[in-house]
């Protein structure tokens, strides 16, 4: 699979620059972790699982996690198990490609049960999404991962979303962290990403933030977004790829994009229309906290609709600019350090100080490719859009 392979190639090669990669379940972690994306919520008691998973491979989404969790009813654990078992096999069956696929558990017998009862379809599992992470729970489920790789003799991920109490509160944070570091280090092997629940986090202070207000205007979310990834998310080689949190509002995008896809995408005359009608049909949040997740220094993020992917994957991609600088960065002959003017000629590049964040964009560019110079957000996602 691969990034925007969802569209023609021709169109592809008038957006990139250097296309982005294909990948697959066997891929080297380092790059699935950059390749997640938009990982895609679903409830595992969906009846035409199967169909919807298709769908959105079809549209370009490249992982999905189907929820045994919190967006299913205490009663209704046994009949979604018993769904995705018959979802897995009917996806077996039709041979057709489909996006990186976990599953959230609760507990950790589900993961060598269902591993279990898969069969021959647990060919089409990537992993396990781990709930409240933290190391007294965490390492049951890790030992049962380990246990179900065993039985299955297949590579299995773990996605460990941190989300509990524990890591919130300021007087047991410091702890719960190092034991989440102790944990995930010692299976890191295992571990492909780790995922931050926001929501958990707002829940235990009776908090929502509103659609014009990204995470990081939270800021008892943003302090411990922070800790997180000062701990856990350093670019020295101890560090893990951390995502973003969810985006919890949607409305039907598609519908309002479609009659400016009329005008070809590429005309420039075409681009600040869609602008405008992203920024007032209340994207701009989203759009924003993207660009934050960036910042902090997470990379990808969950969703919880379709509508969500596109924009998380166009914002994704790197820039022309941003490829340059990062080469520029990382010739040999830079090896000493110093100071450069960039080629665009509008900033300074210090050779040793930018050089994890060089590494960092060509390992994004890897996964997303790079963008023409004179290719932005609004083009990539128009082009990304379903045909009418």
């Amino acid at each position: 699979m691969r990034h925007f392979g969802h569209i023609a190639p021709e169109v592809r090669e008038r957006l990139f620059h250097r296309e982005p990669g294909i990948f697959g379940p066997d891929s080297a972690p380092r790059l699935l972790a950059s390749a997640l994306g938009a990982t895609l919520y679903s409830p595992a008691t969906r009846p035409r699982l199967a169909d919807d998973v298709l769908k959105q491979a079809r549209r370009g989404v490249v992982s999905m996690v189907l929820c045994l969790e919190d967006s299913i009813g205490d009663g209704e654990v046994s009949g979604a198990e018993e769904n995705l078992v018959r979802q897995f096999a009917d996806l077996a069956a039709r041979g057709a490609e489909t996006p990186m696929l976990f599953i959230r558990v609760r507990e950790p017998r589900q993961i060598t049960d269902l591993v279990h009862r898969l069969g021959a379809a647990v060919a089409l599992l990537s992993g396990f999404v781990l709930p409240k992470f933290t190391e007294e729970r965490g390492v049951p489920f890790l030992e049962a991962l380990t246990a179900a790789e065993t039985a299955t003799g297949r590579r299995l991920f773990a996605m460990p979303v941190l989300e509990s109490p524990e890591l919130l509160h300021l007087e047991t944070r410091t702890e719960t962290l190092d034991g989440i570091a102790r944990t995930v280090d010692k299976y890191r092997a295992r571990v492909l990403a780790l995922r931050l629940g926001v929501t958990d986090f707002c829940s235990a202070y009776g908090l929502r933030r509103p659609p014009d207000m990204t995470a990081y205007d939270v800021q008892i979310v943003a302090s411990v977004i922070g800790d997180v990834v000062n701990r856990l998310g350093r670019a020295d080689g101890t560090g893990f790829t951390v995502t973003g949190p969810v985006w919890e509002y949607f409305r039907h995008q598609e519908r309002m994009f479609k009659p400016q896809l009329r005008r070809s995408p590429f005309l420039e005359e075409g681009a600040e229309p869609l602008r405008e009608a992203l920024i007032q049909h209340d994207l701009d949040g989203l759009l924003r906290e993207i660009e934050m997740d960036r910042a902090n220094g997470l990379l990808g993020k969950t969703c919880i609709h379709p509508s969500h992917v596109l924009p998380v994957h166009a914002l994704s991609v790197v820039s022309h600019e941003e490829y340059s600088d990062a080469r520029d960065i990382l010739r040999p002959e830079r090896g000493g350090g110093g100071v450069l003017r960039s080629a665009y000629t509008n900033k300074m590049n210090e050779v040793k100080p930018h050089r994890a964040w060089a590494e960092r964009t060509l390992q994004r560019a890897e996964a997303f490719g790079v963008a023409r110079e004179d290719v932005g957000f609004v083009e990539l996602l128009t082009a990304g859009l379903p045909a009418s």
